[in-house]
């Protein structure tokens, strides 16, 4: 550990406490004290592993007390390590105030990687993961839910939730008629635990199948949805606005095949877009081959 009092963000299992990294273990033995979203439940982690450090809770009715407390401790030269009742800290859980009073007060912080549901549910589900927005927990209420589903049904990246089991059924099937019966996801159950389960498939056959079966009603749970097939204008608003920033900084022949690449817009209306905007290179630059 370093010299200076640091702020520990610790990534923890969320399921086989086998995850839990020999860097991790070692910084949790190692500061003064440990800042956990549930001190029960951590508890027992740190039990698991023979780690004595003292735990004060930390969780979203009591942050906006605690931090000062904990940056004091901080300034007094203790280090601290954050912990959420599994995976990675701040990713749908408390933390962010802490983290920010850290860096104001001039701490370092010192993320320690290692288990996230959200991460490891995608590099399971077989569908595109170059671009993927992660918007944690759906609304709650059924008519909030489907206003939310709705606010996302035109969103081209690949979509990550988490989901309670006991929304489950209703939270898929208002997928199912928000994103369509057939649009493609999967439901990722129990990610690392004796009883995981990935299932492929499009909305309306998954929604059915947990509905139909009280097993898959169980445990926590990652929604990935495939994100919404681009439109023409999609891609060619999106080649426009890719073109633009390219040409900023690019040849205009290298800009075009990138911005047609990124956005599928073709690439010969992409350079005749790049001409207009930028007539003066016309006669020095040549259309690639292909065009």
């Amino acid at each position: 550990m370093s010299n200076r009092a640091a702020l520990y963000i610790v990534a923890t299992p969320i399921g086989n406490l086998e995850d839990l990294t020999p860097r991790a273990q070692r910084v949790l033995a190692e500061v003064a004290l440990i800042a956990a979203e549930d001190t029960r439940h951590s508890g027992k982690l740190l039990q698991h592993f023979h780690i004595t450090t003292p735990l004060t809770a930390l969780h979203e009715h009591n942050e906006r007390e605690q931090v000062p407390l904990l940056i004091e401790r901080l300034r007094n030269g203790e280090s601290l390590a954050l912990l959420s009742d599994a995976g990675t800290p701040l990713v749908s859980d408390p933390g962010y105030h802490l983290v920010r009073a850290a860096h104001e007060a001039g701490h370092p912080v010192v993320p320690l990687p290692g288990a996230c549901a959200a991460v490891t549910a995608l590099s399971a589900a077989g569908l595109p993961t170059d671009r993927f927005a992660f918007e944690g927990f759906p609304p709650a209420k059924s008519a909030a839910r489907r206003r939310y589903y709705e606010s996302l049904r035109a969103e081209p990246r690949t979509l990550v939730f988490y989901e309670s089991p006991h929304r489950i059924v209703e939270s898929l099937a208002d997928m199912a008629d928000v994103f369509g019966a057939d649009r493609e996801a999967v439901v990722a159950r129990e990610l690392t635990k004796q009883f995981e389960t990935i299932r492929p498939g499009p909305l309306g056959g998954l929604a059915e199948w947990v509905r139909s079966d009280g097993q898959q009603q169980k445990g926590e749970f990652v929604l990935i949805v495939h994100g919404a097939e681009a439109t023409g204008a999609d891609s060619a608003a999106e080649g426009a606005r890719i073109l633009r920033v390219l040409l900023d900084e690019l040849p205009l022949t290298q800009a075009v095949s990138l911005a047609a690449r990124l956005s599928g817009e073709a690439r010969n209306r992409l350079y005749d877009l790049a001409l207009s905007l930028q007539p003066g290179r016309s006669g020095t630059d040549k259309m690639p081959p292909g065009l």
